[in-house]
């Protein structure tokens, strides 16, 4: 299964997986633009524009896009990211031709009416709206708004009504033709694929799109030096509370040690906060660690939901268990425990030709290459407690700490005494 690159002459890079013994395909247009990229007047510019992919070409109405896909039993969907946005489908392989030819017809294809503008805006309003209606996710967009607060990365990828409602035709038009071009453009493939069919539908499919640069650099998040806290009061049954840290970019060293770090602290039910706070104390149906990770940059998340009452107890008991693993580190078993679950976890999702679509233009979006997975798992084996310790103790720092919490629970000012020790 070892992944092939090649590059067309315009510059776009075609990556591919053969899976012998799949009987799908999985195939990804992915253009490395994302939020992250946007200004604050467009905010959600991005996700707009993919909304509106789907509404229709010069050559399929928005049905029947859906249509020859889920006709045929694939499935056929979309995603923004801070720094990238994909098109993706997946089918049994006898429809790769198919699949290929209607994500690339949205991509370079798709008409933007000015009436499916309209109706789509409404549409994201509504996304909008559920999200804020979700406590669990809203806690969310508040601790990434703290977390990164004065860089793009602290908006939200859906933009806000303000953002949504200043965006225009022309301007989704400009946001399309500066940034959809050969060269923010990657086709993956991964299942039952040969590479050199996969080069011959993106000659035929996008071989035409203009030559471009790779999209600007990024300048990183200003450092964060003292903690911050935001609180949103309403009335619920369940408080939902969030913690980050600022973590590592996808390019740190320090990176293999922190995706342990993570699922030592919360990534499973053996983990030590779950195991501490649902298990023993019974604080909580659910507690977990999650990273978010970018080019340059990172965070470390803790999230959960509970009784506004065992706030305080339950926070007391995070950073308790940061610190604990900051200063003394992980044991070998322990540390042995979390490897293998992780090199586990992944070899079992790389079965999947999906998983492989994903690491295919993720990687090659990120590095520019892509890492062999034993390479990725031999490092993984190879960390040790100290340098888990270390880690810990460099990123599970209280004067980068952001929290977020909806719901009823204690006072600014009792939280930030937590905190601080007090």
């Amino acid at each position: 299964m070892n992944p092939q690159v090649s590059t067309l002459p315009n510059g776009l890079r075609v990556a591919t997986c053969a899976m012998p013994a799949s009987q799908t395909v999985a195939v990804g247009v992915w253009c490395g633009i994302g939020a992250r990229h946007e200004s604050a007047r467009v905010g959600g510019i991005s996700h707009f524009l993919e909304h509106l992919l789907f509404k229709g070409t010069k050559k399929r109405t928005a049905r029947r896009i859906s249509e020859e896909i889920e006709g045929v039993g694939g499935d056929l969907n979309a995603y923004t990211a801070e720094e990238r946005t994909c098109y993706y489908a997946a089918a049994s392989a006898d429809h790769l031709q198919r699949v290929t030819e209607v994500l690339s017809d949205m991509y370079c294809n798709s008409l933007l009416k000015s009436a499916e503008v309209e109706r789509e805006r409404g549409v994201i309003v509504e996304e909008i709206e559920m999200i804020r209606d979700e406590p669990a996710q809203h806690v969310q967009e508040l601790l990434t708004a703290e977390t990164w607060k004065g860089a793009s990365l602290s908006r939200p990828i859906t933009g806000t009504k303000q953002s949504l409602s200043s965006i225009n035709r022309t301007d989704l038009i400009t946001h399309l033709k500066s940034h959809y071009h050969a060269g923010s453009t990657i086709l993956s493939a991964a299942g039952a694929v040969e590479h050199e069919e996969v080069m011959d539908f993106a000659k035929l499919f996008l071989g035409r799109l203009p030559k471009g640069s790779s999209p600007r650099r990024l300048q990183p998040p200003a450092r964060q030096t003292t903690p911050r806290i935001v609180i949103e009061e309403r009335e619920s049954q369940q408080t939902q509370l969030a913690l980050s840290f600022r973590g590592v970019g996808a390019k740190d060293p320090r990176r293999y040690a922190v995706s342990l770090l993570h699922v030592l602290l919360g990534g499973n039910m053996s983990s030590r906060l779950f195991q501490e706070l649902r298990e023993k104390r019974g604080l909580c149906y659910s507690v977990s660690t999650s990273l978010s990770t970018h080019s340059d940059c990172g965070a470390f998340e803790v999230a959960l939901g509970l009784d506004g009452e065992n706030v305080s107890k339950a926070l007391g008991l995070i950073l308790k268990e940061c610190d604990r693993i900051a200063s003394k580190g992980p044991s070998k078993a322990e540390l042995k425990r979390a490897s293998d679950y992780s090199i586990g976890t992944s070899r079992m999702a790389l079965e999947r030709a999906a998983t492989q679509n994903y690491r295919l233009g993720t990687s090659l979006l990120t590095y520019g290459k892509i890492f062999p997975p034993e390479q990725v798992y031999e490092r993984l084996a190879k960390v040790t407690p100290e340098e888990i310790r270390k880690a810990a103790s460099q990123v599970l720092s209280r004067r980068s700490l952001c929290l977020a919490m909806v719901g009823p629970g204690p006072t600014r000012e009792r939280l930030l005494g937590l905190i601080r020790g007090n």
